[in-house]
């Protein structure tokens, strides 16, 4: 049984609120995490593929549209290298290893492997 001292005391008296003291957050000051650069698709010539073989190769793995296919076969041919696609670098592996795996060019017998194709950092 409570005291009657203690009934008036607490009826008296309002309810503290049941807050938490503001303290200030101090976070760690940090950078944002960096975005990883986009990497290239390289097509490397090798004299043994066709024009055809590489527009066709080039609308069956990337979607290239075929006077893009074109212009880029036409540059690998020229300069012996051509950047096919820039990607992130998961993309670009896959994309490298779908070239290597294409196959053969059987519009020319002598031909046995697929293109060959690396990736580079964009920067």
């Amino acid at each position: 049984m409570l005291h009657p001292v203690e009934i008036r005391s607490a009826s008296t008296s309002p309810p503290l609120p049941r807050v938490a003291p503001h303290k200030p957050r101090s976070l760690p000051q940090t950078a944002p995490p960096a975005l990883e650069p986009p990497w290239h698709v390289i097509l490397w010539d090798d004299e043994v593929h066709t024009h055809e073989y590489v527009i066709e190769m080039l609308g069956a793995i990337f979607g290239h549209a075929h006077d893009l296919a074109l212009k880029m076969a036409k540059e690998v041919h020229a300069s012996g290298r051509v950047v096919v696609a820039t990607v992130h670098k998961e993309l670009a592996e896959l994309r490298q290893q779908q070239i290597e795996e294409y196959g053969p060019d059987k519009r020319v017998p002598e031909c046995k492997v697929s293109m060959r194709a690396t990736i580079e950092c964009s920067e």
